[in-house]
């Protein structure tokens, strides 16, 4: 299976999205991602990334244009933006939007920002977990 994540900046939560997809498939699954901007990964998606045991600090932004002449069997946006400026892709790939806030752009105290990002990772993780187990177990 092939799948590409987007979002805006490509630094945080496709970053992260990225990091569990890769944990939680296996190892001849293919996962990448990719922003219509992209701003490098950002340093506290590493560190909250870390906390929960994964390393995504040898991660790279990609920009979208990297990916564009690729077949994907999925195609997971991660944020409004993205959805709405996502290009075609060639084959059948499947269209998955799952939005979540970004935590790039929250203000505020070193913990408050620290503790969003902890809340978005946490709220990717519960969606990917979810996904990945109908994957394995479809529901017939």
């Amino acid at each position: 299976m092939k799948i590409l994540i987007i979002c805006t900046g490509n630094s945080c939560r496709s970053q992260i999205a990225e990091g569990y997809l890769r944990h939680y498939l296996t190892d001849k699954d293919e996962v990448h991602s990719a922003g219509l901007n992209p701003h490098g990964v950002h340093p506290q998606a590493i560190q909250v990334m870390k906390e929960d045991g994964l390393d995504i600090s040898h991660h790279t932004s990609h920009h979208i244009s990297d990916y564009l002449n690729q077949q994907f069997d999925y195609i997971i946006t991660v944020c409004d933006k993205a959805a709405a400026n996502c290009p075609t892709f060639p084959g059948p790939g499947i269209r998955l939007h799952w939005p979540f806030d970004d935590p790039a752009e929250v203000t505020g105290s070193e913990e408050y920002v620290l503790n969003e990002f902890r809340r978005i990772r946490d709220e990717i993780k519960t969606k990917i977990v979810a996904w990945v187990e109908n994957l394995n177990n479809p529901v017939s």
